[in-house]
């Protein structure tokens, strides 16, 4: 499919659904949590999803290009995923959905400021910059003290902030590398191999393994791993090889909005001021990174 100057409804549709979906991923994560250790639920979520995606992409004769090319890229772009979540596991232990999903989806920020730099005909102009700093400024507001608050941690903040970085690197480097010459599925087969080899060791290194899972959380993770991994990740990357990284990661500043509320209506999160402030200013955000001046006649 060639690539698009803008978002259409069909990549605005498929991003909001990618949203929600990511949105209530945070609250299935949440959960797993207290019966399988973060490293080893990420490992277990990429390693799973192994066999579906190879099975997936011999069905429907999706090329496996190993060449030097694809294969540095690939294997870094792994490296930026097992970090990215195994930040974004270990944060949602320590801190609520709400919180994380506003400093983990700061992803746009860096995505666009990156394409800013390194990709042609996507650099950002002064309303979009100004959208992305204010809707920076929504998270900056939501690292104000919260008195004791045993919902927050600074360091689960953090945890899910640096993994944004490593979220936005993925964008980059798909883009930027002949990486986007291959098949969304082939991005992302690359990316949960090699997460699936780094964080699984790593979890059994440290000790991090079950914490006597039932079946309801044996049936959550089997959801992440068809509906998010198998089925989101797969549909972003395309969604990536179509669309403007700049206008389609503004996007992603949808999910703290849908974190929030599944945090509240799943687990009975507080929602506090500076949250409804963060969200507030987030929205305003996005309203102005997506404006496009009016043609002149």
């Amino acid at each position: 499919m060639e690539r698009k100057t803008r978002i259409d409804t069909l990549g605005a549709v498929l991003l909001v659904t990618i949203m929600i979906t990511l949105g209530l991923n945070q609250v299935a994560i949440k959960v797993v949590n207290e019966a399988i250790s973060p490293l080893m639920q990420a490992g277990l979520r990429s390693l799973f999803a192994i066999p579906l995606m190879a099975a997936y992409m011999a069905i429907r004769g999706k090329p496996f290009d190993w060449s030097w090319a694809i294969l540095v890229p690939g294997i870094a772009t792994g490296i930026c995923f097992a970090v990215e979540f195994a930040l974004l596991f270990s944060a949602l232990e320590l801190t609520s959905v709400g919180r994380t999903t506003i400093f983990f989806y700061t992803m746009p920020f860096w995505v666009a400021l990156g394409a800013h730099f390194l990709i042609p005909g996507e650099r950002m102009s002064v309303v979009k910059f100004a959208g992305l700093v204010l809707a920076c400024a929504g998270v900056a507001v939501a690292l104000y003290p919260q008195g004791g608050n045993p919902q927050t941690s600074f360091l689960g903040d953090v945890m899910a902030l640096v993994g944004a970085i490593f979220w936005a690197a993925i964008a980059l480097i798909a883009r930027t590398t002949r990486l986007s010459t291959v098949t969304p599925e082939l991005q992302l087969f690359y990316q949960i191999v090699v997460s699936a080899i780094i964080l699984v060791p790593a979890a059994i290194f440290i000790g991090q393994g079950f914490r006597d899972p039932t079946l309801m959380h044996w049936s959550i993770l089997a959801l992440q791993v068809v509906v998010v991994v198998c089925i989101s990740f797969v549909t972003w990357f395309w969604i990536l090889s179509v669309y403007p990284a700049s206008d389609m990661a503004s996007f992603g500043f949808l999910s703290p909005l849908f974190g929030v509320l599944f945090g509240w209506l799943f687990l009975g999160e507080t929602i506090t001021w500076t949250i409804v402030a963060a969200l507030v200013l987030v929205a305003v955000g996005i309203v102005l990174v997506n404006r496009r001046p009016r043609p002149h006649p």
